[in-house]
């Protein structure tokens, strides 16, 4: 399972706050559940920017301070009640480089193959940033994808811009489901 970026900044309150977004908590924290039940891998990503990252505005980027590194904003969301077990994946930590998928300059990969992890289940925010991206490169990699939409929100900067990722996902191969559909 890998978990894109559900962080306090991406929820409502926060300073780039996904509209909704504390609402995939919950079918997020019971797949998280079924996943540590089964003793299966869990992973999480994670915006972990420096105080000066190029994604900001003052530095010509389009985005608002967020997640900036050790800030509150940078924490998962305390109702998602992460597992102690999760591997965090700590992405777009360098100043002048941007990342929105949680395989780009990490070890996320190299992480999941260690393991002999063939097949994913992905959720998370922002469905039309960080969660395609991330989708995109898994599906690239050789991995099989299984998209939890109800654990997935998007930002909408451009009105039905959520809906346009999903249909991309499933086009590039991924396969969306619900998180009730998951077997107990």
């Amino acid at each position: 399972m890998v978990i894109v970026e559900i962080q306090r900044d991406f929820l409502p309150g926060g300073s780039l706050a996904v509209p909704g977004g504390d609402a995939v908590v919950p079918a997020m924290r019971r797949c998280m559940k079924l996943f540590e039940h089964g003793g299966l891998p869990i992973f999480a990503t994670r915006d972990w920017h420096p105080p000066d990252h190029c994604s900001f505005r003052a530095q010509g980027g389009p985005w608002p301070p967020h997640c900036v590194a050790g800030s509150r904003g940078a924490q998962f969301a305390g109702a998602l009640q992460m597992p102690a077990s999760a591997n965090v994946i700590s992405k777009a930590t360098t100043p002048g480089k941007d990342s929105y998928s949680g395989f780009e300059d990490t070890d996320l990969d190299a992480q999941l193959r260690a393991l002999r992890v063939r097949r994913l289940f992905v959720g998370g925010l922002a469905t039309d940033y960080c969660v395609l991206n991330t989708v995109r490169d898994a599906l690239r990699l050789g991995y099989a994808v299984v998209l939890l939409t109800d654990a997935c929100g998007a930002l909408d900067v451009n009105p039905g811009d959520g809906r346009r990722a999903l249909d991309e996902m499933q086009r590039l191969g991924a396969r969306l489901v619900e998180s009730a559909d998951l077997p107990e």
